[in-house]
């Protein structure tokens, strides 16, 4: 690192307009733009499963319908996880750190990818073990965001982070558009010396992502930083866990982008088992719309107020979650289409609002505890809401995650047990007239206990 690139800033101070005009928002647009890069190929490992899966049978693997969604659905079990962990990863190593070790685990399960699916004896646990390591690329959202939110001034952290989660999110839609093409095409075939009999080379969906990949490390080493004002302890992260809206905004997240990525997952499989004459290809255009639309929940929630966003889109999802219903009773697929295309653009306006929520609670919370104490006060008040909110926003995505588990193994088991997957939409129905309540009685109501802006709602979280 050159001394115009320095390993380490010691003197970020993005609230000051004359840094942020200066130098500040350079630095923060160069770190970025390579979070996008390594979140990118992050989200496309972590959902690669979901192309993967429908194209076993015809590569010579003998797993049930319930398996495949089981594939599907493990590796957002393990991507959830991961990020609990990655949550606290930016503050103890730093935010450059971290994402030249992220992206470089990567290779794990491309390369295992690339060799298990050549070999149709494998066993059903131990595909599912390689499909777990996957959930690698999931962890990377929640460091990745963490990382991002101390680099933006709270007035345009929305904006900032709808586009990180969108570069992120759009990954989804990449993956599902280009495996199927590159399945095709029998330009990368180091295992085998033809494709399986179905003429697929199932193997490129793993090695399509390692130049990506060194893309991504070099990218990181080279023009990333790492802040030290980001850094603090385990305990003093830990803290938020005591805090009562860090798990109602984490149940929340969980009906935003628990649905976008349980649904990203989860669409190409269930075109296949529903609309067998359709082409798969069609799925990407789901997850397309929902990171697309994320960077405009975030400037919704900026300009109006996140909760204001997140409690009238609950209720568009609600609405897209019944048409969706109707259309796959009676075998629609122009209808079924449309009305989840609509279903994913709420998951994404969501997912944006939902996420420019967090900085603003904590910011609230902490400077009401400063009220009245002085200039001091308030200027720790707003590096304890920064230092707070950066580990919320990784908590709260690490369990919003389980959504990537729960919908497809959802949506598998219903289709088990009552022919199709009517009952886990009426659930995930069911589950969003619960997040609309809680965003409106936490967020919105005006508690007799507080008046002016002491209150969450005019504070326009």
């Amino acid at each position: 690192m050159s001394e115009k690139n320095p390993t380490w800033i010691s003197d970020w101070n993005p609230e000051d307009k004359t840094y942020w005009e200066t130098k500040g928002s350079t630095v923060a647009r160069r770190n970025l733009i390579w979070s996008i890069v390594a979140e990118h190929l992050g989200f496309s490992i972590w959902l690669i499963w979901s192309i993967v899966a429908t194209k076993l049978p015809q590569a010579g693997f003998h797993f049930t319908t319930d398996q495949l969604f089981q594939l599907v659905a493990v590796p957002g079990l393990i991507g959830s996880l991961m990020r609990f962990p990655y949550t606290f990863a930016v503050t103890t190593f730093g935010g450059r750190n971290w994402t030249i070790f992220s992206a470089a685990v990567l290779f794990i399960p491309t390369i295992a990818l690339a060799y298990f699916v050549t070999q149709p004896e494998t066993p059903f646990w131990l595909m599912l073990c390689v499909a777990a390591t996957a959930g690698l690329g999931g962890g990377n959202f929640a460091s990745s965001m963490a990382n991002i939110s101390f680099f933006y001034p709270d007035r345009m952290k929305g904006w900032a982070l709808g586009l990180n989660a969108a570069g992120g999110n759009i990954g989804v839609s990449s993956v599902q558009l280009l495996t199927p093409i590159l399945m095709g095409i029998g330009l990368i075939n180091l295992y085998q010396a033809t494709p399986t009999s179905a003429g697929i080379y199932l193997q490129n969906v793993g090695l399509m992502w390692l130049l990506p990949l060194v893309i991504a490390v070099g990218g990181a080493i080279f023009f990333m930083n790492n802040l030290t004002s980001a850094k603090s302890s385990f305990k003093d992260q830990l803290a938020i866990t005591k805090n009562k809206h860090t798990w109602i905004m984490s149940f929340i997240y969980i009906g935003t982008f628990g649905s976008f990525i349980g649904y990203s997952a989860a669409f190409p499989l269930l075109i296949k088992t529903q609309f067998p004459a359709v082409t798969i290809v069609v799925a990407f255009l789901g997850p397309l719309v929902g990171s697309l639309s994320r960077p405009l929940g975030g400037l919704l929630a900026d300009k109006v107020g996140g909760a204001i966003v997140t409690f009238w889109n609950f209720i568009a999802m609600g609405a897209a979650t019944i048409g969706v219903l109707y259309f796959v009773g009676i075998k629609d697929f122009t209808g079924f289409l449309v009305m989840f295309l609509i279903l994913f653009v709420t998951t994404g306006v969501g997912n944006g609002s939902t996420y420019r929520m967090i900085p603003s609670i904590f910011r609230e919370e902490n400077l009401r505890k400063a009220r009245g104490k002085g200039d001091a006060a308030r200027v720790s008040a707003l590096h304890i809401a920064s230092i707070q909110s950066g580990a919320a926003l990784g908590f709260i995505g690490a369990i919003g995650a389980c959504g990537g588990y729960l919908i497809p193994s959802g949506f598998g088991k219903s289709i088990a047990i009552t022919g199709g997957p009517q009952l886990a939409l009426e659930i995930y129905l069911a589950f969003y007239a619960i997040c609309l309540a809680l965003t409106w009685w936490h967020y919105l109501r005006r508690s007799p206990a507080t008046s002016g802006a002491t209150s969450l709602a005019e504070a326009r979280v």
